[in-house]
């Protein structure tokens, strides 16, 4: 029998003074069965990193993206289908990303292992044709301290400010640096 899918579900309190985006959002995260807390929390840091001001071009969503390969870990389409925003958390191929930037007006992917060097040599140079596409690296330890705050029922307070996160609960909080690894 095939394990199903665990519920996880946060309100979050987003105070993006970068972007100017403010606001509370309750999500429903469905973390499949070989999921680590550690990639659940980036999907959930992608989404307060990148849900918009407004919904006037449709909503950010978490995709199916560990059931099915053809979608991202979280996109934004508009009210007509189209795909705004493309949005992949790890370490995926050179032919994925390729592939999705046609499909999407922007993409974004956020690495977070300890090999994201490793993996980003390899990937670098392949996907220069892809204007829209825009590769973050979360460090390692940051990663493996955001999944700490991993629990089935999650109230976190996020702020954003010069390009730094701190994601709190309440008892907790980490600080992250993402950093842009392909050019402005």
């Amino acid at each position: 029998m095939a394990l199903k899918a665990t519920i996880y579900k946060a309100n979050i309190q987003l105070a993006d003074m970068d972007r100017n985006v403010y606001g509370d959002h309750g999500v429903t995260i469905a973390r499949h069965p070989s999921e680590t807390d550690e990639r659940m929390m980036m999907r959930v840091l992608a989404f307060a990193l990148n849900v918009p001001a407004d919904n006037h071009n449709g909503d950010l969503d978490f995709a199916k993206s560990l059931w099915d390969t053809d979608e991202p870990d979280l996109w934004q389409k508009d009210l007509t289908g189209q795909i705004v925003h493309w949005i992949d958390v790890g370490q995926p191929d050179d032919k994925r990303m390729m592939k999705s930037s046609p499909k999407a007006e922007r993409v974004s992917v956020y690495a977070f292992a300890s090999s994201t060097p490793v993996w980003w040599s390899g990937v670098a140079t392949k996907i220069t044709r892809a204007r829209n596409l825009t590769v973050w690296q979360v460090p390692a330890e940051q990663s493996q301290a955001l999944a700490e705050l991993a629990q089935r029922t999650m109230q976190l307070q996020v702020t954003v400010q010069d390009g730094t996160v701190w994601i709190g609960d309440g008892q907790r909080s980490v600080e992250v640096s993402p950093e842009r690894l392909t050019p402005a």
